[in-house]
């Protein structure tokens, strides 16, 4: 039995819908599959899109500081 969610899990998209080079929303990390579904999945399945979310942009944050530094060392 499905556990019922007191409150609505948010939309995360902020209004940024391009993709990036593997297919995710430069705005909200989401998938193409992930974007259209949306509404139609239950909360426990937008929380686990969300983790997914977050996963996504720690990678995107520490690919970009391992870049700034190989430029600063550089430099």
């Amino acid at each position: 039995m499905q556990q019922v969610e007191l409150f609505p899990v948010p939309n995360p998209c902020i209004g940024v819908c391009q993709s990036n080079a593997k297919g995710y929303c430069m705005g909200c990390l989401r998938s193409r599959v992930e974007r259209q579904k949306w509404n139609d999945l239950m909360p426990a399945e937008k929380m686990r899109i969300l983790d997914l979310c977050a996963l996504r942009k720690e990678k995107i944050a520490a690919i970009i500081k391992a870049q700034q530094e190989q430029q600063a060392s550089k430099g």
